[in-house]
C-alpha cells in the first residue's frame, strides 16, 4: 500500500531561482543527504530533464531508480519507471509567488516498495524524504539567491 506525505514552505528566494534549483537535477546530491548520484538520460527539446536515474539511500531503503519528470512554469512532477526496491512513486512540487520576493512550495510525495516493510520504517523514510526537501530546497534557494 502506497504512503504519501505533503509539506509545505515559504523559502526565501524567488520562484524562478527554486525553479531552476528544481531543474538542476544533476545538483540532487549536493543540498538532499539521500541522493547519492543523479544523472540525466534524456532531456525535453527545450532541454528540461525528462528522465534521470538516481540513486537514494534512506534509511532501511537503498534504491537506484529511473524516474520521468514532467514541468510547467511553477511545477514540477515525476513519477517512477523503474526501480529496484520501489514499486511506486509520484512527486510534486507546486510554487507560487510569496510576499517580497519569496516563493510558497507545495511538496507531495507517495511511495510504494516492492518488498513489504513494516509501515513504521516506511513512514520513517518518508518522514525524512519531506523534511530534506523542506531543508535542502530552502537552504539551497536562498544561497543562489544570494549569489
Amino acid at each position: 500500500m502506497a504512503v504519501s506525505a505533503k509539506t509545505e514552505y515559504d523559502v526565501q528566494a524567488p520562484l524562478p531561482v527554486v525553479m531552476e534549483l528544481l531543474m538542476d537535477v544533476e545538483s540532487l546530491p549536493d543540498w538532499s543527504g539521500p541522493h547519492k548520484s543523479a544523472e540525466i538520460l534524456d532531456e525535453y527539446d527545450d532541454g528540461a530533464p525528462k528522465r534521470v536515474k538516481i540513486a537514494v539511500s534512506m534509511g532501511p531503503i537503498t534504491d537506484e531508480q529511473v524516474i520521468e519528470y514532467t514541468w510547467t512554469e511553477n511545477s514540477c512532477t515525476w513519477d517512477l519507471v523503474e526501480a529496484t526496491q520501489l514499486s511506486q512513486q509520484h512527486g510534486e512540487y507546486h510554487l507560487s509567488e510569496g510576499p517580497n520576493g519569496t516563493t510558497h512550495v507545495e511538496f507531495e510525495l507517495s511511495v510504494d516498495l516492492k518488498v513489504k516493510l513494516p509501515g513504521l520504517l516506511l513512514r520513517q523514510a518518508q518522514k525524512v524524504a519531506v523534511e530534506t526537501s523542506k531543508k535542502g530546497v530552502s537552504a539551497e534557494a536562498k544561497r543562489r539567491a544570494a549569489q
